[in-house]
């Protein structure tokens, strides 16, 4: 890793810090909504997120791309991976959010964010009809297998459901789709402004979804406090980073150092939420970083980007 440090130039250097932060950003999320109050719905906490998010990209954007939102910029956007996008990003906060409150934050984190890794994997095995090398294999056996450890294992601080655990699933799937449909666009089109569009469009999305399957929200002063962290910081600020790091680095280092994220998310589960994952959680956190690790270290053998 160190000899991979010294090759990159400063620009991939600051890029892979750029992601390393996104990922801190984002392990802080199942720790954010653990404060959240039960009477506000985990489906409005993953919508209202994205309300945010939208409302805190635009005006960066205005301010940084004012001449690109007029006219054929506009009209040039990659808009069937927009919508894509968006629809991946709606399914992954409202999955996610019920998911991690069923499954518990530590349970529920490291099965969606450790999956999704996997889940792009599987799926560009799917686009691209390339079997993937045995290393590929032996590192989705051993993250799977830490996985099931994880959410099985006793002593986790909160019981998973199998509904959560197949809701995180989803998430980590609709994440891994978001991340390989993003990396296209953004290496045509301006980060911020592809991100902005995603972000509203999943917005228009998920509001009516929550509505749809929990009612009219009921907010108390900590919801909102929560609801503007969520969104300004772990989504807007992370995902911001996120984006423009993609434009100077491959995917499979950005993948490697995304892993930041389940590692912040477990040890805030235990320092703040109080969650006690006990010596199983750490064995099969620690199965799970060495599984993606492995396929992440085989895909890039492969000179994917």
């Amino acid at each position: 890793m160190v000899s991979l440090l010294l090759r990159m130039n400063s620009q991939s250097l600051r890029s892979m810090a750029m992601v390393v932060f996104a990922a801190m950003l984002w392990g802080t999320t199942g720790t954010a909504q653990s404060f959240a109050p039960p009477q506000l719905s985990s489906f409005w906490v993953g919508a209202l997120r994205l309300v945010v998010a939208a409302a805190f990209f635009w005006p960066l954007v205005w301010m940084r791309n004012r001449s690109e939102l007029t006219g054929p910029a506009m009209r040039d956007l990659p808009w069937s991976g927009i919508v894509l996008a968006a629809v991946c990003m709606c399914v992954y906060n409202l999955a996610f959010f019920a998911g991690v409150r069923h499954a518990g934050v530590a349970v529920g984190t490291a099965l969606a964010l450790g999956s999704g890794p996997l889940w792009a994997g599987l799926l560009q095995f799917g686009l691209r009809r390339a079997l993937p090398k045995p290393m590929w294999w032996m590192g989705t056996g051993i993250a799977v297998a830490g996985v099931c450890v994880m959410a099985t294992g006793k002593g986790t601080g909160a019981h998973a459901t199998w509904s959560g655990v197949l809701l995180c699933l989803l998430a980590g799937l609709a994440y891994a789709t978001y991340a390989i449909v993003n990396q296209r666009m953004v290496s045509h089109a301006s980060p911020s402004i592809v991100t902005a569009t995603v972000f509203t469009l999943a917005a228009l999305l998920a509001v009516p979804g929550a509505a749809g399957l929990s009612g009219l929200p009921q907010f108390k002063v900590n919801d909102v406090a929560i609801v503007l962290w969520l969104g300004v910081v772990s989504t807007g600020i992370a995902f911001l980073f996120f984006s423009h790091a993609l434009r100077h680095i491959p995917a499979a280092t950005a993948v490697v150092l995304a892993l930041a994220e389940p590692v912040t998310a477990y040890v805030l589960a235990i320092v703040v939420v109080g969650e006690r994952p006990g010596v199983s959680g750490g064995l099969g956190l620690g199965a799970v970083l060495i599984g993606l690790w492995l396929v992440v270290r085989g895909e890039s053998r492969l000179g994917n980007p």
